[in-house]
């Protein structure tokens, strides 16, 4: 990376920043920290920009579109890719202002078919409280004439009107209880008494557990009533009808809403820079960072404008706030979101990925081990990157799925598996007394599980000196050549003694070599106990760190090494519950059953085995790995550039 500073007139600010934005190769930083407390503190004001105003005009079309994917969904191929456009079309604003209008007539539309509905709900709700007294002619309005008391509500079912009748006269004679009608849930009545006697009323068919009627504000009889909420529901349902049919007219705008919100996307992205920027009236001032490779093309365009501009490569104590951006090819790309998803490694730091990459698709590989699976990731992988033409982290994961299938399949050759013992299983069916055996395979993770787990940790050992040959190259890089020689160089001359000891004691049966082999052992002991207790003070910290050394390393590459027999359990385990599957799905002599079993069996193994393969390896490469030589913490670059979700953007 390097650090750019531009001075630019103030009239060439916005098309300096769109044409920033198209080649994407910039970010800007904060300059407070260093304009505060300078001279021209007082000079300068930082600049502003509507993005508040974009964002909500975003958020609109966004509505827009959602609203649109409901009432009116688009047809979409199986795995079609985004449609493309050149970048330039996302810069301009033609057309975006027509296209809020649109968008403002949809949410228009779905805000009164929403209200609509709101009320449909409330009619409704007020047709089901009249049904119990739809046989009842008297007005819902009606309480009181002259000389009496009218009262309209409900008991319990279980409360029987004899009971409340009773109850009634002996509070008064001049009372009358009419039953309306009866539900399971509750008994509705009218009851009329003279108005002298309403308040005994009252309290004595509170005490029978009456609940008055919720008919206020109603007027005329309950029929009467209904009918109008019937009639209004008819109205509501023609509104909804007209929005609906908005919303359909409109859907012939959907791919100018789309546009247009991309657009407002990348205008957020240029008023987020903008708003780092500083300036006068005449002019503005930009800071940021840019990758080296890319000066040629920032010079090329600043040329074109009046502009002071300089670049400088980051000094050691800005390493910290450099941004990274990883170095990626076809092979490697696709081990970006591996790194991605551990840390990004820290700025003048190894890039881990070409360095993983071989590690990573060989352990998964090893993992999977089935000409099968193989094939359909790589199919898959195909197809997904022809089809939908992923970008980012989604093309990422294509290419990893493509390589790792590639591995898969190649193990798949060696350990002689297509689904398992597939091939063996349909012979079978087809004859029982065929001798073919299954297909030629260099070793049976069932029946060499010893071998392939020995492997495994051979493979664990190279991986791991691997990773300890970059942090000695590294420490050399940055000047602690000690510290690489009585560390990483102690401990490979501790692995030369001990292959001399086991070939003289166990292989070649020479006391000469195995006494070669102690010495040279005791040699790297010595190293690597001077290399940890050279900068300690005072005996005790000598000793204490000699026996944390001793613990850590001891415990630490016994247990790392261990770490890589997953690479056998999982390659045991899948071979095992795929052959378990096709074990049953062959018991039951159908054809079709075999099918359908086979089917359902390898789908669920092929599912667990992706997922399970890929953290395990994940955790391979992150903590044994990494643990030798990674250093993390890297911030990723963020450039102001094209930002788009509904377009896919093109150079040409």
């Amino acid at each position: 990376m390097k650090r750019l500073r531009l001075i630019a007139v103030r009239s060439e600010k916005e098309a300096l920043l769109k044409e920033l934005t198209e080649l994407g190769c910039v970010e800007f930083s904060e300059l407070s920290g260093e304009i505060e407390g300078s001279e021209i503190e007082n000079l300068v004001l930082r600049e502003s920009s509507d993005i508040m105003s974009c964002k909500a005009k975003l958020a609109s079309l966004n509505h827009a579109v959602e609203i649109l994917s409901k009432h009116v969904p688009k047809k979409k191929k199986l795995l079609s890719a985004k449609p493309e456009l050149h970048c330039s079309e996302l810069l301009n604003d033609n057309g975006i202002e027509e296209a809020l209008q649109h968008a403002k007539a949809i949410e228009g539309a779905e805000d009164r078919i929403k209200r609509a509905s709101a009320e449909e709900s409330r009619q409704r709700s007020v047709i089901d409280s009249l049904t119990p007294w739809l046989d009842m002619t008297v007005p819902l309005n009606l309480d009181s004439t002259d000389r009496c008391s009218v009262f309209m509500g409900s008991f319990p079912a279980r409360v029987s009107l004899e009971s409340v009748t009773s109850a009634l006269e002996a509070v008064t004679e001049e009372a009358e209880l009419f039953k309306i009608s009866a539900d399971k849930k509750a008994t509705y009545v009218t009851v009329v008494c003279i108005k002298e006697m309403t308040s005994q009323v009252q309290e004595c068919l509170r005490t029978t557990g009456f609940t008055p009627a919720a008919l206020s504000g109603m007027n005329g009889t309950a029929k009467e009533c209904k009918a109008a909420c019937e009639s209004e529901l008819k109205k509501l349902a023609a509104e909804k009808d007209s929005c609906e049919e908005t919303i359909r007219k409109e859907s012939e705008n959907r791919d100018a809403i789309k546009l247009t919100a991309d657009k407002m996307s990348t205008r957020i992205a240029i008023c987020e820079a903008e708003d780092r920027l500083y300036g006068t009236e005449s002019v503005v001032v930009m800071e940021g960072w840019f990758p080296a490779e890319k000066e040629l093309e920032l010079t090329a365009l600043f040329d074109r404008y009046e502009c002071a501009w300089d670049s400088r490569d980051p000094e050691e104590d800005e390493y910290p706030e450099v941004p990274v951006k990883l170095k990626s090819n076809k092979f490697t790309n696709g081990l970006n979101m591996v790194t991605n998803m551990y840390s990004l490694p820290a700025y003048g730091s190894v890039d881990p990925n070409p360095l993983m990459a071989p590690f990573f698709i060989l352990f998964y590989g090893l993992m999977m081990a089935d000409m099968g699976y193989g094939l359909l990731m790589i199919i898959a992988g195909l197809v997904a990157m022809k089809k939908i033409k992923p970008r980012g982290g989604a093309l990422s994961l294509c290419q990893l799925l493509f390589y790792g299938g590639i591995s898969t399949f190649i193990m798949g050759i060696l350990t002689g598996s297509f689904f398992a013992d597939f091939p063996l299983r349909v012979a079978q069916m087809i004859n029982p007394n065929t001798t073919f055996t299954g297909l030629w395979h260099l070793f049976d993770p069932t029946k060499d599980s010893v071998v392939v787990m020995v492997g495994a940790m051979v493979l664990g050992v190279i991986h791991l000196n691997f990773g300890m040959i970059i942090s000695f190259v590294e420490k050399f890089r940055h000047g602690e050549k000690m510290s690489a020689i009585f560390y990483e160089g102690a401990l490979w001359v501790m692995l030369i003694g001990i292959i001399l000891f086991a070939l003289g004691g166990m292989v070649l049966s020479s006391a000469a070599l195995s006494m070669a082999g102690k010495v040279v052992l005791i040699v790297g002991a010595l190293m690597l106990v001077f290399g940890t207790v050279r900068e300690k003070k005072g005996i005790l910290n000598m000793i204490l760190s000699v026996f944390v050394l001793i613990y850590n390393e001891v415990t630490g590459w016994f247990g790392d090494i261990l770490s890589y027999t997953r690479i056998m359990a999982l390659m045991l385990a899948g071979s095992v519950i795929g052959t378990v599957f096709n074990t049953i799905a062959s018991i039951t002599g159908n054809p079709v059953t075999f099918i359908l079993i086979f089917l359902l069996g390898h789908t669920l193994n092929f599912g667990l085995n992706l997922l399970g393969c890929y953290v395990h390896d994940l955790r391979l490469q992150c903590l044994e790995f990494f643990g030798k030589f990674y250093s993390d913490g890297g911030r990723a670059f963020a450039p102001l550039a094209v930002n788009t979700k509904y377009y896919n953007t093109t150079e040409e």
